[in-house]
């Protein structure tokens, strides 16, 4: 999943990097590894830290199919602190000045997360789904859980989505025995198992890795 959000922010970048006079062609990919590096890593921080459900709603609140909704994820938090993060790292690392880094930022990053987000709403895009999403950034931890829903429930038809209900109201909360604290506290640890095994430095050395 990870190439795949790494060919997705290429794709998205044209304008705010590659075209961008700021930002000299030799350090392109460099800059768009560094962008896929704040979009997963802020994911992954944001479910190590509980924040599962804000990560679900994020993802489900809302028709965003289209690149002009990105200006409403402006106003997300998790959408706002990716945009912060990006912006300081193209100024520390990439000497890019302040407003044009913030600029770039506040271009690239929202229009990368309406196209993920549309891409994974999307039934048709088998690369690209929630659950391969918080499969790469927990170890897995996403099916396995579904799987233990299945165990416990007894309902082998028991799918992401029926998991996803739980947290958007649809399933009581309790659906297959297992507590939406239990899946949120599961979660929560494969990420942090995948923080303490490749922290920022190795997940953007398996990002450089997509570089061709």
């Amino acid at each position: 999943m990870l190439e795949e959000l790494f060919n997705l922010i290429k794709e998205q970048s044209g304008d705010p990097v590659v075209n961008n006079p700021a930002i000299p062609n030799e350090i392109n990919n460099d800059v768009v590894a560094e962008a896929t590096n704040t979009v997963a890593g802020g994911l992954r921080n944001m479910v190590a830290g509980g924040g599962l459900q804000n990560i679900i709603s994020l993802f489900t609140g809302g028709n965003q199919q289209s690149g002009d909704n990105s200006k409403s994820l402006l106003s997300n938090p998790i959408v706002n602190m990716m945009i912060g993060h990006f912006a300081s790292k193209l100024i520390s690392k990439y000497n890019v000045g302040g407003s044009q880094a913030n600029n770039i930022a506040a271009n690239l990053i929202p229009n990368v997360i309406s196209s993920l987000i549309s891409k994974s709403n999307n039934s048709s895009n088998t690369g690209f789904s929630l659950e391969t999403l918080l499969n790469s950034i927990t170890g897995g931890q996403s099916t396995q859980v579904v799987q233990q829903q299945q165990q416990t429930s007894g309902n082998s038809g028991f799918n992401f989505q029926d998991l996803i209900s739980q947290f958007t109201g649809g399933g009581g909360g309790q659906q297959g025995g297992g507590g939406l604290m239990d899946i949120v506290s599961q979660l929560a640890g494969g990420a942090q198992d995948q923080q303490a095994k490749n922290g920022s430095g190795g997940l953007m050395d398996l990002i450089k890795g997509f570089i061709k």
